[in-house]
């Protein structure tokens, strides 16, 4: 029994020195970007949340704060959309969990039923700077399930989930027909489906929500309640505004037709992908949906053929809100990393801060967790990344990560 005892308060004692870690990290250069940049700035981290943020002429670190130095410190990275954790390094069948083509329409299927935090793609892009992700499910399915916010750091998908929920992934165009002989086979059926599917939800919901009297049950028995249907149920929050969709679509003519079926149904959409954004960018604006802007470096062909590298610079001049994302390769090593995205974006019209937000504090807004991370603020999570250099030289290293306070990557390992 005493040796129980002894045990547990060992362990009461490393749980509290966890959350009590204490850090101070040091910047010639600070980007908050919640303001401008910092000369000689320092960060106070405290427990697993950012306490102070400021000049070092006007910070006095503690003597018990653990110092880290860098030549450039900034939020740590967002992810706005990936596959990462679904989508396992080894590109063999049994780690490839992003896509199940079952079925066309699956909004049912839990992005943290599938997330593997022990992948090593998420280590991967975790030290380069990476601490946000908003991965899940991926295009190649009309409507082919949930998507999720998680941390980089842990390899416990509870304790790596920020929002188990985020939206439901759906594709329109190309890479959501079906083989041959099987629907959807072209856009007009694809948009009928997606209707169908909005249709039997609302009246899922009325009757759901409004059960009939047992007078109007003995006299018409359609009017019992409907059983539980979880496919239905997710489609119904969805038309609700409780879960936004995101939608991978690249042609014009299909972001349009995004746009009148979110209309149509009031649907809250977050556009991903849009190669072609830069042909409809008066109809986006008035829609009022962020984008998620395909890599810059992204292979142009197929859908994708008339890409640009200056499409987020005419994003930020439309005045249209946007992020970048990594998006889903199908070749190794199944991730593209947003650092070096953003870099590409910085060179083709967006200046260094512009480019940075994409991947801090603008991926955080569009996600929903603008109040936990992409700016380095006092109480937000302590979550930075820090470099020996300018982040978008190619020859810059990623020389620390800290998530929630602690120190998750070096450049030692």
């Amino acid at each position: 029994m005493r040796r129980t005892r002894f045990v547990l308060a060992c362990l009461a004692c490393a749980s509290t020195a966890f959350l009590e870690a204490q850090l101070a990290i040091r910047g010639d250069k600070v980007y908050t970007m919640s303001g401008p940049p910092i000369a000689d700035g320092v960060v106070l981290v405290r427990g697993s949340k950012i306490e102070r943020v400021g000049r070092a002429s006007e910070i006095s670190i503690p003597s018990d704060y653990k110092l880290l130095r860098a030549k450039v410190v900034t939020p740590g990275l967002v992810d706005a959309h990936s596959t990462v954790g679904l989508t396992g390094y080894l590109n063999q069948p049994h780690d490839q969990d992003m896509l199940e083509k079952s079925a066309p329409i699956q909004p049912e299927l839990r992005a943290i039923d599938a997330y593997d935090g022990r992948d090593r793609l998420v280590g991967y892009i975790r030290g380069f700077g990476v601490t946000t992700i908003h991965t899940g499910h991926g295009p190649g399915a009309l409507i082919s399930g949930q998507t999720m916010i998680a941390k980089t750091a842990y390899d416990n998908v509870e304790r790596a989930t920020m929002v188990p929920l985020a939206m439901v992934a759906a594709t329109l165009g190309e890479g959501a027909r079906a083989e041959t002989g099987k629907s959807p086979g072209t856009r007009a059926k694809m948009i009928a489906m997606l209707r169908e599917e909005f249709i039997k939800a609302q009246e899922y919901s009325r009757k759901r929500e409004k059960p009939a009297t047992e007078k109007e049950k003995d006299k018409d028995k359609d009017k019992e309640p409907p059983a539980r249907d979880l496919r239905t149920e997710m489609t119904a929050r969805m038309l609700k505004g409780e879960v936004p969709l995101l939608v991978t679509v690249h042609r014009a003519n299909d972001i349009l037709s995004t746009i009148r079926l979110g209309q149509e149904f009031h649907l809250k959409i977050v556009l991903d992908g849009v190669a072609e954004a830069y042909l409809v960018l008066p109809e986006i604006k008035a829609s009022g949906y962020p984008v998620i802007l395909h890599p810059t470096m992204y292979r142009s062909g197929g859908e994708t053929e008339n890409l640009s590298m200056t499409t987020a610079a005419k994003l930020r001049d439309a005045g249209i809100p946007f992020a970048l994302e990594s998006g889903f390769e199908d070749y190794v090593p199944k991730t593209r990393v947003i650092l070096f995205e953003a870099a590409i974006a910085a060179a083709n019209g967006l200046s260094f801060e512009e480019a940075l937000a994409t991947i801090t504090a603008s991926a955080a807004r569009i996600i929903g967790v603008w109040d936990r991370v992409g700016s380095l603020d006092a109480g937000k999570d302590g979550d930075l990344a820090l470099y020996d250099g300018d982040p978008f030289e190619y020859t810059t290293h990623c020389t620390g990560v800290v998530i929630d306070g602690q120190v998750v990557s070096t450049a030692q390992n």
